[in-house]
């Protein structure tokens, strides 16, 4: 979604920045799940050219029983390696990605801070929600507050005349009382003391 396009729509700066700040963290969720799927993908393609080459090796070799049983033995304990290789990395990967989603835009450094969460105490479910991960992060920002971004509102502070929406009837009329009229009105019971 472009700028321009809410500007066009007429919409305040603020409703803008809102808007494309929630846009920007739906888009880096999506891009999360689309890295998960592609590694994922990759290492499926490597483990089925490995396994076409293991077939391929037993269907040429010609040899004695004991020695095809033990190669096969072989192969399955390489293949089970394999596979729990695989799990550990997905799990690694799905954490990871987990742990920068929950991140969001909120740390200064999202991989400084990702590797401060402790990845064996988190809890991957089969529908993929983890469990200790928001106390982890809990505790990170109240240990270290440094590593993330000031999530307070901004103080209204003092406003420059003429800066922010203003008001078009004020309540009250004294608001359009100047400068030299309060001074007078100040000074006056003064002035007329002094002529008595």
């Amino acid at each position: 979604m472009k700028r321009k396009f809410l500007e066009d729509l007429g919409l305040e700066k603020e409703a803008i920045d809102k808007i494309m700040a929630e846009n920007g963290s739906d888009i880096e969720a999506a891009k999360g799940e689309l890295e998960q799927a592609k590694a994922e993908l990759e290492q499926t393609k490597t483990q089925l050219q490995e396994r076409d080459t293991q077939m391929e090796t037993l269907k040429n070799s010609t040899g004695d029983m004991d020695a095809l049983k033990q190669q096969i033995a072989s192969l399955q304990s390489d293949n089970q390696a394999t596979k729990e290789k695989y799990e550990a990395d997905m799990k690694e990967l799905k954490l990871s990605t987990s742990i920068k989603l929950a991140l969001g835009d909120s740390a200064q450094d999202a991989d400084l801070v990702a590797g401060l969460f402790d990845k064996s105490k988190l809890i991957l479910s089969d529908d993929g929600k983890i469990t200790g991960l928001d106390e982890q992060l809990k505790t990170i920002k109240e240990s270290k507050p440094f590593l993330f971004k000031e999530s307070s509102p901004k103080p209204s502070g003092f406003r420059p005349l003429g800066a922010g929406p203003q008001d078009p009837k004020p309540n009250n009329d004294d608001s359009k009382v100047s400068m030299k009229s309060a001074i007078e009105a100040k000074i006056a019971p003064q002035l007329s003391q002094q002529k008595n």
